[in-house]
């Protein structure tokens, strides 16, 4: 029988109430402050508030647990560690673009079984836990359930993307570019969004060269649950990889065969492949 993570799911709809106050607070806010972080990529007071709100709150209802966060680092040594990207798109949304998220997810020795993606900007929200499939929605009480779509021909798929400038610089620019030209239609929704859209059916592929852990963990079972496969562009499950690839399942192989490493597709044999204890540093979102 499988674990049951409803009380989980609950604290962290509870945990995105609490973030989303936060978050929308001081979106637009003219005192917002903004640093750039050693990498670069920006982070605001609001990104550092929401995340130390959450471990306020978990340090008190699952202090067992281990956390991970964006801001923050990683704590604890548990089984069970959640792991939180405070404002997913911190780029938007110091620009005061509306297309920004909470993720929160909870993985159980290295599986991500329950996750919320909460963007309310957009006035939604996604969720799944473990078999108890994929959900969108204003709340609990108010939901739909998400499914991937039935594409499958890349002639006729979605292609979701953040950027080309990471493809570049990795040396994976034709590869992309070419996956571009095949499919029907392509569009630069970027960050936890495209993710969402592929679990409602929307688009079909969503695909980016380098991300960290926290970016990914919260998408992937609302991905899964939903019908879809989420995978390192080397094909390993999971978040684990440094780098995603989601699709509506039928189409996985084919867009692999442009992307990633299966073995006939003339891939870079140096392609990174990690473990889920050795997540290479990459840039944030």
């Amino acid at each position: 029988m499988a674990d049951d993570y409803t009380d989980d799911l609950r604290l962290a709809h509870l945990l995105a109430d609490d973030a989303d106050s936060i978050s929308s607070d001081r979106f637009k806010a003219l005192d917002l402050h903004v640093m750039a972080k050693p990498d670069l990529t920006p982070v605001s007071d609001a990104d550092r508030a929401v995340e130390e709100s959450i471990r306020r709150t978990l340090s008190r209802t699952r202090s067992r647990d281990a956390i991970t966060g964006e801001e923050t680092g990683s704590t604890g040594s548990s089984s069970r560690r959640w792991i939180v990207d405070p404002i997913d798109g911190t780029k938007n949304y110091v620009r005061g673009v509306p297309v920004w998220a909470t993720l929160i997810a909870l993985a159980v020795e290295d599986e991500v079984v329950m996750s919320v993606v909460s963007a309310p900007q957009l006035g939604r929200r996604w969720w799944a836990a473990q078999g108890q499939g994929a959900w969108t929605g204003r709340s609990l009480m108010k939901a739909t359930r998400c499914e991937v779509s039935d594409v499958r021909r890349l002639e006729d798929a979605s292609l979701a993307y953040s950027s080309l400038g990471g493809w570049e610089e990795r040396g994976r620019l034709e590869d992309v570019l070419a996956l571009m030209r095949r499919v029907w239609r392509t569009r630069g929704y970027g960050d936890f969004w495209s993710y969402m859209l592929l679990a409602e059916g929307a688009v079909d592929i969503a695909a980016e060269p380098e991300l960290e852990v926290y970016d990914m963990a919260a998408l992937v079972p609302i991905v899964t649950e939903a019908g879809g496969t989420f995978t390192s562009l080397a094909g390993e499950p999971g978040p684990w990889g440094g780098n995603a690839l989601a699709t509506n399942t039928h189409l996985h192989d084919a867009v692999l065969s442009f992307l990633g490493s299966l073995p006939d597709d003339g891939s870079d044999p140096d392609w990174p492949s990690h473990g889920p204890g050795s997540v290479t540093p990459l840039h944030g979102r």
